[in-house]
């Protein structure tokens, strides 16, 4: 029991010091927090003092910087304000200034003005005073003229309608005079202009204008591999060459020029339908006149395919459309159709076209003059097998097959001067006819026909009297005449030029024109011993 008690009163000592150690602990404790409190305290509060200071330092520096980038900003508001105001002070000197110069002007002007003013005034005082004067004069004039009148009535016996009569016939013929001067110069000027238009408007038409100068042979000769074969194309008693001759309505000559025979005919298609049917009956070997009538009939139709195909493309190449189909056919045909050796479709493309140029350059419907260039040719294709020339074969021809229009018809009927010109447009196409016709290796004759010609001209100028020598040059374009000086005036010799130059036209048949130039000199010779 006293044991127990003993253990019960140790155990209320040890628990009575446990708490109290607690308590102690518990007190030490809090004495540590609290000086642990007071030294953080401290330090934030010296950490907060220091924040403050730096945020018034920061404070006042921002402070500084905003009072003088305000201070900046305003001075340069003062600066563009002056600026401003510096430039409207300029303005308005500059406004003063023009303002006092109109003054000054418009002080000179209402100076001026009362200066003419009073020259006005000072004229039409004088006017005044001559028209009295004029009036005055008159007067006397009057009664002068009505003395001499009078006086010259009684001297020349005449009365007042006869001397009017006289003075008019007199003023009349001074008038003509006057009026044939006038109008010979003003012919003269014109026709120097026209000639400079006109050769100016021909020159630009052919170079704008470029095409082949290369002509087409007229001569077509078939080659034969040897002169056996002549004898095969004409055949047991002359029945080959008669049946080729009455299919293709050509002339066959065999004649001794060894390895070639000759097709003569006046009409270019048939002319080419024999020889490319003798081609191929002499490639192929066979000839008989059954077989000679298969190749024929067959190379026909083949080259009238051609000149269908010929016809649109020409009619492709000018641009043209509405045309008949058979005037198209028509067109093709003049490919295998010659004048002088030149091509007469592509003369007639190219007359096309600087019929096109000339009349554009006129002011004019190009495309009308290109149709009117084109087809004036056509009555070539068929002139062979109608009667009259081809300039009215083609205007019929045209007008029967839906050519409506009178400038067309006109150009194909009237380009060499068959009919009247109606239209610009025929003058324009004579004109590219020519030029088509005469530039150079447009067209081929032959040495003889060539050596003839220039032969007749030289004839026909040394058949006028008073002339010494006679030359033709430029290929037969120009000749030139000499004649004597002492037989020969100035004006006998235009005379003779102009004699020349109509029996050249009336005798000779020749493309283009042939210029006649007379020559008259007179040489005085000395000799110095």
């Amino acid at each position: 029991m006293e044991d127990l008690f003993t253990f019960a009163v140790i155990d209320a000592s040890d628990y009575v010091f446990g708490f109290v150690g607690a308590i102690i602990g518990i007190v030490v404790g809090i004495l540590g927090i609290r000086a642990i409190s007071a030294r953080s305290l401290a330090s934030a509060r010296s950490e907060a003092e220091s924040i403050i200071l730096n945020g018034k330092r920061d404070a006042e520096a921002n402070a500084e910087r905003i009072l003088l980038e305000a201070e900046r900003k305003a001075l340069e508001r003062q600066k563009a304000h002056d600026a401003e105001i510096a430039e409207a002070r300029s303005e308005f000197k500059e406004t003063e200034r023009r303002h006092a110069k109109r003054e000054d002007l418009f002080d000179r002007k209402e100076e001026s003005l009362a200066q003419k003013e009073q020259q006005i005034n000072k004229a039409a005082e004088d006017l005044r005073q001559h028209e009295q004067k004029v009036a005055n004069l008159e007067a006397k004039a009057e009664k002068l003229v009505t003395d001499q009148v009078e006086m010259l009535q009684k001297m020349s016996g005449l009365g007042m309608d006869e001397a009017k009569e006289i003075l008019l016939a007199r003023v009349e013929e001074d008038a003509r005079h006057e009026v044939a001067k006038v109008v010979r110069n003003i012919t003269e000027e014109a026709e120097e202009k026209a000639n400079e238009r006109a050769k100016e408007i021909t020159l630009q038409a052919i170079q704008r204008y470029a095409t082949e100068h290369t002509s087409e042979s007229t001569v077509r000769t078939v080659a034969i591999p040897s002169d056996d074969m002549k004898g095969r194309i004409i055949g047991r008693e002359g029945r080959n060459i008669r049946a080729i001759e009455k299919a293709t309505g050509v002339d066959i000559i065999v004649d001794d020029t060894p390895g070639v025979i000759v097709v003569s005919c006046f009409d270019k298609v048939r002319q080419a339908v024999a020889v490319e049917s003798l081609e191929k009956l002499i490639a192929d070997g066979r000839m008989h006149p059954t077989r000679i009538e298969e190749v024929v009939a067959k190379t026909r139709t083949e080259i009238g395919e051609r000149i269908i195909k010929a016809g649109k493309d020409a009619v492709l190449e000018v641009n043209l459309r509405g045309l008949h189909p058979k005037i198209v056919e028509a067109m093709g045909r003049l490919r295998y159709r010659t004048s002088y050796g030149q091509n007469v479709l592509r003369h007639s493309v190219e007359v096309a076209y600087l019929s096109q140029v000339i009349a554009d350059m006129l002011g004019l419907d190009g495309t009308l003059a290109r149709r009117c260039g084109f087809l004036h040719d056509i009555g070539k294709s068929m002139d062979h097998e109608m009667e009259g020339g081809h300039p009215k074969i083609g205007m019929d021809f045209a007008r029967q097959f839906g050519e409506k229009s009178e400038a067309v018809l006109n150009a194909i009927g009237g380009h060499h001067a068959d009919i009247p010109s109606t239209t610009f447009y025929t003058p324009i196409v004579m004109a590219a006819d020519a030029v088509s016709s005469a530039r150079p290796g447009a067209r081929r004759e032959s040495m003889e026909r060539y050596v003839q010609r220039l032969q007749e001209l030289q004839d026909i100028a040394m058949g006028e009297p008073g002339v010494d020598e006679a030359y033709a040059i430029q290929a037969g374009r120009e000749v030139r005449v000499m004649v004597n000086a002492e037989r020969v005036n100035d004006d006998e010799a235009y005379l003779i030029a102009h004699n020349i130059a109509k029996r050249v036209s009336e005798e000779m048949t020749y493309p283009g024109e042939i210029r006649v130039t007379v020559l008259r000199e007179t040489r005085a010779i000395e000799v110095a011993r």
